[in-house]
């Protein structure tokens, strides 16, 4: 889900940074450079670690897109066609879908399914061993083993920061490699 919304949020900055072309060249001019200075801003936040870093990350997002809006509601407010609706539409869906992404970041495994997980896995443990009496020990380590390693995959992917598998921003990050070379 965090990588499905990574690629709708590259998706929503690239078609605005498109449709800023419908504003005056200046306004154009402005919102393209924002929002290249946003997408940055959302790369590192992909990136960031360190909770000050991160706090310091979604301070600058958070400006970036109050300015991001102010540049595109100004000139649809005064010049208020369908052209301009459209534009103004587009940067609501970037700033939608920087909030979606946060969600799905925030959405975790809840800590009464974590109990339930480690309680299921003690007593199937208990229940093999009970069964492994007098058997090779190596049937004895297969199923705490196995779940260990389940168990392990699903805390690393539900950490969205930390572990082996991380989601990276490529979506975002080729976008940029094409904006900046526009």
């Amino acid at each position: 889900m965090r990588k499905n919304y990574e690629e709708q949020e590259a998706n929503a900055i690239g078609t605005e940074y498109v449709r800023a072309d419908l504003l005056s060249p200046a306004d154009a001019a402005r919102v393209q450079a924002l929002l290249r200075n946003y997408l940055n801003q959302r790369i590192l936040h992909y990136g960031a670690r360190n909770r000050q870093r991160l706090r310091e990350i979604e301070a600058e997002t958070s400006r970036l897109q109050a300015e991001l809006w102010s540049a595109v509601v100004k000139p649809g407010v005064a010049q208020p066609t369908c052209v301009m609706a459209l534009v103004v539409s587009g940067m609501n869906d970037v700033l939608n879908a920087q909030g979606y992404t946060q969600a799905a970041w925030w959405n975790r495994i809840p800590v009464g399914a974590w109990g339930l997980v480690a309680l299921i896995s003690v007593f199937c443990n208990v229940l093999i061993g009970y069964a492994a009496r007098g058997r090779s020990g190596f049937l004895f380590l297969i199923l705490p083993i196995a779940l260990s390693i389940s168990l392990f995959l699903i805390a690393d992917i539900d950490g969205p920061r930390g572990g082996v598998i991380r989601v990276h921003p490529h979506n975002l990050e080729a976008l940029g490699t094409s904006l900046h070379s526009s």
